[in-house]
C-alpha cells in the first residue's frame, strides 16, 4: 500500500505543480501587449523585446499610452535605411525647421542588445550620448548592422511591411517627406486581439 500511496502522493504534486506552470503562461501570453501605430498611409503592428530591452519597451508603452505620439509624423525618411518618427514637434507644422529635435521631459539609459537591425525592426534614436534617447524612435527599413550594439532595437514589425515600404518610398525632399507622413496614434492592445 505504501508504494501506492508514495505514487498517488508524487502524481497529485506534479499535477498540483503543473497547473500553475501552465497557468502562468496562459497569463504571460494574455498579457502580452503590441502597439498599433495608424499612420496616414496604413496601419503596422510591432511586437515588443522587453526581454531585451525592459526599460524602453517600458517607456515607449508609457508615452504611447498617454497619447504622447499621436499628431506627430515620421519627419525623416531615408530610403533604404530607415524611417523616423516621435518628436513632438512634428506636431506642429511651423516648428518643421526644429522637427528631430525635440524629446519628452526624460532620457533612458541606453539598453544595447544582440538583436540585430534587419528590415522592419524598431530602435530607439539618440544623440551621441548613448543615454540619450528619449521619445523618438526608427523603424529599419533595411538591413543595417553597423546599427547593432549602438542603438537600442526594442521590437519588430509583425503586421505592415507593406505600409513601411509605403512610407520609406515616399519622395523626400533631403530626408524631409514632401507629403506628412503622419501618425494618427499608437494604442497599445492585446497581442490576442490583433488578427
Amino acid at each position: 500500500m505504501k508504494p501506492l500511496f508514495v505514487s498517488l502522493a508524487a502524481a497529485f504534486v506534479a499535477a498540483v505543480l503543473a497547473v500553475p506552470a501552465s497557468f502562468a503562461a496562459d497569463e504571460k501570453s494574455a498579457s502580452k501587449e503590441v502597439a498599433v501605430i495608424k499612420t496616414t498611409m496604413g496601419e503596422m503592428v510591432v511586437e515588443f523585446w522587453p526581454d531585451v530591452a525592459p526599460k524602453t519597451v517600458e517607456n515607449f508603452i508609457e508615452l504611447a499610452k498617454k497619447g504622447f505620439y499621436d499628431g506627430t509624423a515620421f519627419h525623416r525618411v531615408i530610403k533604404g535605411f530607415m524611417i523616423q518618427g516621435g518628436d513632438p514637434l512634428s506636431k506642429d507644422p511651423s516648428k518643421e525647421a526644429m522637427w528631430g529635435t525635440g524629446s519628452a521631459d526624460h532620457y533612458v539609459k541606453a539598453e544595447f542588445n544582440d538583436r540585430h537591425h534587419v528590415t522592419g525592426v524598431i530602435s530607439m534614436a539618440r544623440a551621441q550620448d548613448p543615454d540619450s534617447a528619449s521619445c523618438q524612435f526608427f523603424i529599419v527599413l533595411d538591413d543595417a548592422p553597423h546599427l547593432d550594439g549602438k542603438y537600442t532595437a526594442f521590437g519588430h514589425l509583425i503586421k505592415g511591411e507593406n505600409v513601411l515600404k509605403k512610407i520609406g518610398d515616399t519622395p523626400v525632399n533631403g530626408s524631409a517627406p514632401v507629403e506628412r507622413a503622419g501618425i494618427e496614434s499608437i494604442k497599445i492592445v492585446p497581442a490576442h486581439s490583433i488578427k
